[in-house]
């Protein structure tokens, strides 16, 4: 066995083998030192081989966790797991020592809530199944693990309540993970994009969630979650529009309070979309809309601006949006202080310069400020790409061109499919199927 490996990892200086020999027994040891335990190594193989209190045989026998591997084709995958292969007269055995690297912190840092737990999930795997299954006491709860990436050899686990799932979407992602072609798996958005497989959509299909209470809520309600070792993200799917609108906490408020904080969401959500390109088309095309006090008003403060409207939102624009892309990559630390400083001396030094005007600084802030309302960022992050559309609408077409667009992305969400499954619906949860539990084939 030693020689075989030795060939197969020839170049690899963290290979280690070893011949061992105690009074009875020699066996040989293969392992890769950069992916096992050392303790685990020693506590389980080294010292009970050379105490001999057991026979080290009968242990390889007995003991579950040592499994029989036949096949040499499959030494390579098990080296790169982290098991360890051990030959004992003749028989190869392998023991999981795999040297788990995780976040020990699992503080949500992405979704906070004030209310409810501050649990997130962890980079290991074993500890993110371990939260959920403490969530959700059910014995119709499944988990299927898969691989994804011919390279990185990424696991994935899925899970899912075999009673509500629908069986159509759980077929349907088992043949897209098992036709998936990608050499490297590193993030769950990759993932999110190799099952979707459409890479120009406007919005997201699939739901990337870090919170173990949101991923217990979706498979209460027949969703699946897919859970990626070594990343602390999780996807659900399939999913609606007014999911990603849904945060954590409107399940642990009022009903009253939550549905009127949904509802400013939707309002913000209109803003922050069409509100630059209702300021190009009426300052352009229809200043009669305005009383004609307010009319005069935004006149007068225009008066110094010598470029048209659209350049002044296209302008002010640019920086709203390098401003948050440097509060995104800043070090957290400083990042909050230098984009409300960068804000606040851009808009005024903008505005004094005569670049822009006074009441474009404010459609700017409410422009900003909407947009942040959004819980889940993957929305976020469409959202803000959707106004420029309508801004050149408004630029040729006025009012009408603002309309028509926006009739458009409402005919295009509702054209939308995720996973087979009408994202703009408004009704997305499954009933309970009670009493038929082989309703899914598990294979």
């Amino acid at each position: 066995m030693i020689d075989h490996i030795r060939l197969l990892f020839a170049q690899s200086v963290d290979l280690k083998v070893q011949q061992l020999k105690n009074d009875d027994l020699i066996i040989e040891i293969a392992y890769i030192s950069s992916l096992c335990d050392d303790q685990m190594i020693s506590n389980y193989v080294l010292v009970p081989f050379m105490k001999e209190e057991v026979p080290y045989d009968k242990q390889l026998r007995t003991i579950s966790d040592y499994l029989v591997v036949d096949d040499p084709a499959t030494w390579t995958d098990l080296l790169l797991k982290g098991n360890i292969l051990i030959e004992a007269q003749g028989i190869v055995y392998s023991l999981y020592t795999a040297k788990i690297i995780s976040n020990e912190s699992t503080q949500t840092q992405v979704e906070s809530a004030i209310q409810g737990p501050q649990l997130a999930l962890n980079e290991d795997l074993k500890k993110s199944l371990n939260l959920i299954r403490s969530m959700y006491h059910s014995p119709e709860l499944c988990v299927e693990e898969h691989t994804v990436g011919s390279l990185s050899k990424t696991e994935i686990i899925v899970l899912f309540d075999q009673r509500r799932v629908d069986p159509t979407v759980l077929n349907q992602l088992r043949q897209r993970l098992t036709k998936a072609q990608t050499e490297m798996l590193q993030a769950a958005g990759e993932l999110e994009t190799i099952l979707t497989g459409k890479q120009w959509h406007l919005f997201p299909t699939v739901l990337i969630t870090e919170r173990p209470d949101r991923i217990t809520t979706a498979i209460s309600n027949g969703k699946i979650a897919i859970l990626i070792k070594g990343n602390m993200f999780a996807l659900v799917l399939p999913v609606t529009f007014f999911d990603f609108m849904h945060a954590v906490e409107d399940n642990y408020e009022a009903f009253w309070m939550t549905r009127t904080l949904i509802l400013l969401r939707y309002v913000a959500v209109v803003l922050t979309i069409t509100l630059p390109a209702l300021y190009v088309s009426i300052i352009s095309y229809n200043p009669e809309l305005f009383r004609v006090q307010l009319a005069l008003s935004i006149a007068g403060s225009r008066s110094a601006v010598p470029y048209p409207s659209f350049i002044e939102v296209m302008v002010m624009l640019f920086m709203i949006e390098a401003l948050i892309e440097a509060s995104i990559r800043l070090p957290r630390y400083i990042g909050s202080t230098a984009t409300t400083v960068g804000g606040l001396i851009l808009g005024q030094a903008a505005q004094q310069a005569g670049l822009v005007s006074s009441i474009m600084i404010i459609v700017t802030s409410v422009v900003a400020i909407s947009n942040f309302v959004v819980p889940v960022n993957s929305l976020s992050f469409a959202i803000r790409f959707l106004k420029y559309p309508l801004i050149v609408m408004a630029i040729f077409f006025g009012i009408t061109g603002v309309t028509v667009g926006s009739f458009m992305y409402v005919v295009y969400l509702c054209n939308l499919r995720s996973f087979g499954k009408p994202y703009f619906r408004m009704f997305a949860g499954t009933k309970s199927q009670s009493g038929d539990i082989g309703q899914v084939k598990v294979e």
